[in-house]
């Protein structure tokens, strides 16, 4: 008997061996904002477990208003995040190390959608009206523009009225801006749901008025790319990231029933999520070297443009180490 159990033990703590050795990686992932199209790759892998044949066990906590993902980082709530470089940069100047080791959304989704009958047809014509405009860093690349433009957006008598816009599209419904801060995947198509007709509205997006900066990035910190085994667990979430937006890429529908799936809140709806998952799909697109590469041109342009802002510039310095293609690389030989 003695020498059965010994047997058994030592079976027991071998497999415990094993086990422990295959436990997968923990890393935790925050999102910008809620669960919804706009994030249809990170739900994909961990869905369809490209995540977990990485080797990895990953938590996706969803954004909101009240969450802002650079503090999550810095509290030490995130390993990665996803965030819009110009808050990223502000942040960074601030203090906070944050480096972009990937870049999702290749192209920008952000416009600025006016009324028609508030009598815009050129931002020529923004001057003298109130604008709608998101904040919590989304504010930068707005501020960035109206500085091109030679407009004030703040004192006794500015040029433009800034009205600090909620996450939704009222301000236009009700007349209270002549324009306000949408998505092409998002807020333009609440408008049209909510029975504004698209004759009605006048669209200037960022990426056609050359003002356009990168947005949904994933971000890391110095700490953790200085650590050759974070950046191996890093480049195992890239890779199995950009398997998961592929293939949401390429089975929307099915994406869509994953994302929706994942919303504890019920309150997405499937034809918002399926004009979402079109949208979004196209700014994925266009990386050199694959999907989630920065392209340093890309970067040089952002950073010009939030360095343009005149007397306050979003960013005052030219950023440093502010991207590392060390993950991405890393990734492209798994």
């Amino acid at each position: 008997m003695k020498k059965f159990a010994s047997v058994a033990l030592i079976a027991a703590a071998l497999a415990g061996i094993g086990s422990a050795a295959s436990a997968a990686d923990k890393l935790t992932l925050q999102l910008k904002w809620v669960t919804q199209a706009q994030f249809a790759g990170y739900y994909v892998a961990q869905d369809k477990g490209f995540y977990k044949d990485a080797g990895l066990d990953v938590t996706i906590k969803a954004g909101g208003p009240d969450i802002n993902p650079t503090q999550v980082i810095a509290a030490g709530g995130a390993d990665v995040i996803v965030d819009w470089m110009p808050s990223a940069l502000a942040t960074r100047e601030k203090g906070v190390p944050l480096v972009n080791i990937a870049q999702i959304f290749q192209k920008s989704g952000m416009m600025l959608t006016c009324r028609k009958d508030a009598g815009i047809t050129s931002p020529t014509d923004f001057k003298g009206h109130t604008l709608g405009v998101w904040f919590a860093g989304n504010e930068y690349p707005f501020l960035s523009w109206m500085a091109r433009l030679k407009y004030s957006t703040s004192g006794s008598s500015p040029d433009v009225t800034v009205l600090k816009q909620g996450f939704n599209v009222d301000p236009l419904l009700q007349k209270q801006a002549a324009c306000i801060s949408t998505m092409t995947y998002n807020e333009y198509w609440q408008l049209i749901e909510a029975g504004m007709k698209p004759e009605e509205l006048q669209v200037f997006k960022y990426q056609e008025q050359g003002v356009a900066t990168l947005e949904d990035g994933l971000y890391t910190t110095e700490k953790a790319l200085a650590d050759p085994k974070t950046v191996e667990k890093l480049a195992k979430f890239l890779k199995a990231t950009a398997k998961g937006w592929e293939y949401a890429a390429q089975h929307q529908a099915e994406a869509v029933d994953i994302v929706l799936a994942n919303d504890s809140t019920g309150a997405q709806t499937r034809e918002h999520q399926t004009t979402m998952m079109g949208e979004v799909a196209k700014l994925i697109e266009g990386g050199k070297e694959g999907t989630g590469y920065l392209s340093p041109e890309d970067f040089d342009r952002t950073v010009s443009i939030l360095m343009s802002g005149g007397s306050s510039p979003v960013i005052s310095k030219m950023p440093t180490n502010a991207y590392s293609h060390a993950v991405f690389d890393a990734a492209s030989k798994l």
